[in-house]
């Protein structure tokens, strides 16, 4: 059983607005705040509670879930003239979802704590239909009190929780390290692919054989089926990918290492976004390269 005190979510798109909609099936009492109205009035019908700012968050809310794109947005969430900081009260507990740098969500931390307020620093992996259907991952550090606290919250959310440390920031670095891999296994299959049709290969068949031998991974299956059945509806903009591979490259850079598939991968999703596929599903990726000349 959910709890009566409510859940406050600001940022309703494809990662927050799935899950949103699951804890809303689950019986959950959801707060739904975004900028693009239309996206709330939806989670409206299926019992959310809609907010025009997120300052308007209820004073009890069990947790404050950030998830939206990037820092930029964060910081106007949190910080801006009508963000979350006119309202949060010592004792409450700021989530935030999205991919950060770890050295932002140690500057949101840090602020947020100057207040009294908790951070739990808790990025999320799966994509839309795994939040909604509550099998994405979700990585967390926080205080171990605080993560006790939010127990229901979090298994609600996601039966894959994992435990990173107690120190905000680390979670963001395992995020970026997981998401860099994520991409250089997305390029690696939409090259493949793309060798693929320049062979003069079945493509569909292609793949079966990949998903069933040494070169299967489940970002490249997920995406290729996609690209092959020409579906490019953004779940995952090839932007995201773009951010996040930057991200991973620039704390790879601050630890000193730097090793040979990440910068090949980053500049792969730069160069489709600067080809015009920036709005695209990062399936697309496949199309990029299938476009390049020898």
């Amino acid at each position: 059983m959910s709890p009566d005190r409510p859940v406050t979510l600001i940022g309703a798109g494809n990662m927050g607005g799935a899950m949103a909609a699951h804890l809303l099936a689950q019986g959950w009492t959801v707060e739904v705040c975004d900028i693009d109205r239309p996206k709330v009035d939806n989670l409206k019908r299926f019992g959310a509670v809609a907010l025009d700012l997120p300052a308007q968050a209820a004073m009890n809310s069990i947790a404050f879930m950030v998830c939206v794109v990037d820092a930029a947005q964060t910081e106007t969430v949190l910080f801006g003239e009508d963000g979350l900081a006119r309202m949060l009260q010592p004792g409450h507990v700021v989530m935030l979802c999205p991919t950060l740098a770890p050295e932002d969500v140690e500057a949101f931390a840090g602020r947020l704590a100057a207040r009294g307020v908790h951070a739990v620093d808790a990025p999320m992996s799966g994509g839309p239909a795994r939040a909604r259907d509550g099998t994405m991952s979700l990585m967390v550090a926080c205080e171990n009190a605080v993560f006790d606290r939010l127990s229901d919250l979090l298994q609600a959310l996601s039966g894959k929780v994992f435990r990173i440390s107690e120190k905000p920031g680390d979670a963001a670095r395992t995020k970026l390290v997981n998401n860099l891999l994520a991409g250089i296994n997305l390029v690696g299959a939409a090259e493949a692919l793309a060798l693929a049709a320049r062979l003069g290969l079945d493509l569909a068949r292609t793949l079966e054989v990949i998903e069933q031998s040494s070169g299967q991974s489940w970002i490249g299956s997920d995406r290729m089926h996609r690209a092959l059945a020409g579906d490019f509806a953004p779940r995952a903009h090839v932007t995201l990918l773009e951010k996040d591979t930057r991200l991973a490259l620039a704390c790879a850079r601050a630890a000193g290492f730097e090793g040979p598939l990440g910068g090949p991968a980053s500049r792969a999703f730069a160069q489709a976004s600067a080809a015009g596929l920036a709005t695209l599903d990062d399936a697309a990726l496949f199309t990029y390269l299938s476009r390049r000349e020898p």
